[in-house]
């Protein structure tokens, strides 16, 4: 580090909230923070100057205690940021000052399980060891890189390791204007597959069509197996990429061939299933009717991404080798629809929670 870093600031997360948006009235705040001191960290340390971190729907969960893993109050939230290398210690060898890097999410920050989770994206600086840096694919932007490995780490693990999608096969995304469901969308087009994409906005789903979904069907204007069915000549759908949850998870186990994927990943219409304020349990779970899968010959297939990679560690090289050959060639790209300054950063997480958002919210320290 050539020269004193100047004083910076971050987002802290006093305590758990009952809900998201409790949180970001009550629980969040804009505070000063100094830069990191190269002294104190370790020789494979890595010093980064954020310029742009996502605002993810896991970013909002965690800030109630909502989602499956919990980082510990106070934090700094932001599982995924993008920026410049500002010091790098004398065993961080591959990087150096000025380097343009990404920063994984699932070995630092708030996901993370190490010392390294209290280092969140929504701040002028974070740490991260040398194995969590990586430069950022093609020509990207720093508001794309910082979208790429949670988005579509998920979508890969959903449609290729648990869904066993093929070249030619009918895939059906649930919200398919958010951040995992648009990735799904390019994934399912980039692997050969035809893509039925829904969703509750007709303006947002003709930017999913412009991202590549061969169809798309507003949800609440008419019954979704009748659209479904007539989009696939009375078939069905081979594959469900469902990130929803609620009603029209049992609507779409009407709209699928026999012996059909059903993948779960996600329940964002239904976000209060667990306990407010970091308690566990999931007093208001999703039920889903088992005479329908029965009877449908399905494969229901939960694809909690991170839980999985970290039970089998050995999931990930093939999946991170396959999305960055892409993410370099051009084919896989993030969409970006709003991008706020750190200081609005409760506008930015209220819009990504109303649902604003079309792909990636981001935050511009």
């Amino acid at each position: 580090m050539s020269a004193p870093l100047p004083p910076g600031q971050r987002v802290v997360v006093s305590e758990f909230a009952e809900t998201p948006p409790e949180a970001i009235d009550t629980f969040m705040t804009l505070e000063p923070m100094p830069p990191p001191e190269p002294s104190s960290l370790d020789a494979r340390d890595v010093v980064v100057a954020i310029k742009s971190a996502s605002v993810g729907w896991v970013d909002l969960l965690m800030t109630s205690g909502q989602y499956q893993h919990l980082a510990k109050p106070p934090y700094c939230p932001g599982l995924e940021y993008a920026g410049v290398v500002a010091w790098a210690g004398p065993e961080a060898t591959g990087v150096a000052p000025g380097d343009e890097v990404l920063v994984d999410g699932f070995l630092a920050g708030p996901r993370s399980l190490g010392e390294y989770q209290r280092w969140g994206g929504f701040a002028s600086y974070a740490v991260a060891p040398v194995e969590a840096v990586r430069r950022i694919p093609g020509r990207m932007s720093f508001d794309e890189a910082c979208n790429l490995l949670g988005n579509y780490e998920t979508a890969y693990h959903c449609l290729v390791t648990r869904g066993r999608l093929k070249a030619g096969e009918t895939v059906l995304v649930h919200g398919a204007s958010g951040a995992t469901g648009l990735a799904a969308v390019q994934l399912a087009k980039l692997l050969g597959a035809r893509v039925i994409a829904t969703g509750r906005s007709a303006a947002k789903l003709e930017v999913v069509r412009a991202q590549g979904a061969d169809h798309v069907v507003t949800t609440g204007a008419g019954p979704l197996k009748e659209q479904v069915k007539a989009l696939t000549g009375g078939e069905g759908v081979d594959v469900v990429y469902d990130g929803v949850g609620g009603e029209i998870s049992v609507e779409s186990l009407r709209c699928v061939k026999f012996g059909a994927r059903y993948l779960i990943v996600g329940w964002a219409a239904t976000p209060f299933v667990a306990r407010g304020k970091g308690q566990r349990g999931a007093p208001n779970a999703n039920p889903l009717p088992t005479n329908l899968i029965m009877m449908k010959g399905l494969e229901v297939l939960g694809c909690p991404t991170f839980i999985a990679t970290v039970n089998d560690p050995s999931l990930r090289p093939p999946r991170l080798e396959a999305l960055m050959r892409w993410f370099e060639e051009g084919k896989l790209r993030p969409h970006v629809s709003h991008a706020f300054p750190l200081a609005e950063f409760k506008a930015a997480m209220r819009a990504k929670w109303s649902g604003e958002v079309v792909g990636s919210c981001v935050l511009h320290p």
